[in-house]
């Protein structure tokens, strides 16, 4: 066996000849570490998605007032035009003009008109100032999201090289670079489950032995929540690509409620896999490491959820 260290690990130099027990723990750091990345990852993604999508609302939420302030002008302008044609020149002419009999039904038809128009220039301000203050609010968040993206980009390099190291470490280990474990595709019997939860669970099934991909959501590979979240898009419905966005978006159930195609939730929704039915999961479980059919007591699961 050879010395090396893994950055990810936290530690800077690794144990002289360390033992196969010590490679393990180190392997099981460094994946949950890299995991971690790629959620953070995934999250960003949504928020700037999240983002750009409020500031369309925003936008598009403007064009009521615009059309408010337009149809003001427009009557400001009608009778302007009217006043400048008739000769007349404000309110006065008004008041002094015509009939008396028509005197106050024409006065009270003027200041009407005019408090419509004020109450259109008003509440068009009202909103473009608190679209300006809100669009300017959108911004800061975008520029932020998009920095901390460019952030989670420079980790991603680091992931790069951090796996080389886990993959050395492997190798070590199990005598090569990459762990399978599931032996490839899955051959065995896939449960025939009703609704829509039976597409899911037969989605998840044919994608065992596909390998973890930082990022991704098929068709080559997935990270654990792309595998969920592609997984229930088969069966039409939508899951965000993040495990802890996926705890919040499904129902809370206890552990005795769990049915296949329900989502089991680990180490405090940084990882998420799919239930089969059995006692089984089938998640993707780390870099290095293909999409795995196992017992769902991996490690204790921190919550259950349902698709709604």
């Amino acid at each position: 066996m050879t010395a090396f260290a893994i950055t990810v690990s936290g530690g800077t130099a690794a144990h002289a000849a360390p033992t196969e027990k010590e490679l393990k723990k180190k392997i099981e750091v460094a994946s949950e570490k890299l995991e971690d990345i790629s959620e953070q990852f995934n999250k960003v993604r949504l928020d700037i998605k999240k983002t750009k999508a409020d500031s369309v609302k925003l936008e598009a939420s403007l064009k009521p007032a615009q059309a408010a302030l337009d149809e003001a002008k427009a009557k400001v302008g009608t009778i302007a035009t009217t006043e400048y044609m008739q000769g007349r020149t404000g309110p006065l002419t008004v008041i002094v003009s015509g009939d008396s009999e028509n005197l106050m039904e024409r006065l009270a038809f003027l200041e009407q008109i005019q408090r419509t128009n004020q109450q259109d220039i008003d509440t068009f301000s009202e909103t473009t100032q608190s679209f300006a203050d809100r669009k300017a609010a959108l911004a800061s968040t975008l520029k932020k999201q998009q920095a901390q993206s460019t952030e989670l980009a420079a980790t991603e390099k680091k992931y790069k090289t951090d796996l080389a190291d886990l993959y050395e470490m492997r190798e070590t280990v199990y005598g090569s670079p990459t762990e399978g474990g599931s032996g490839g595709s899955y051959t065995g019997k896939i449960p025939t489950i009703a609704g829509s939860a039976g597409v899911a669970v037969t989605f998840a099934f044919k994608q065992i032995g596909k390998p973890y991909g930082f990022g991704d959501a098929g068709p080559s590979s997935y990270d654990c929540s792309g595998l969920t979240s592609r997984s229930w898009q088969e069966a039409g419905k939508s899951l965000p690509h993040n495990a802890a966005a996926q705890y919040s978006a499904t129902a809370r159930i206890s552990k005795a409620d769990l049915k296949p195609g329900d989502l089991v939730f680990y180490r405090n929704n940084a990882h998420v896999a799919i239930y089969v039915g059995g006692g089984m999961i089938i998640d993707a479980p780390s870099a290095g490491r293909d999409v795995l059919h196992r017992t769902m007591n991996i490690m204790t699961p921190n919550g259950y959820g349902r698709v709604k």
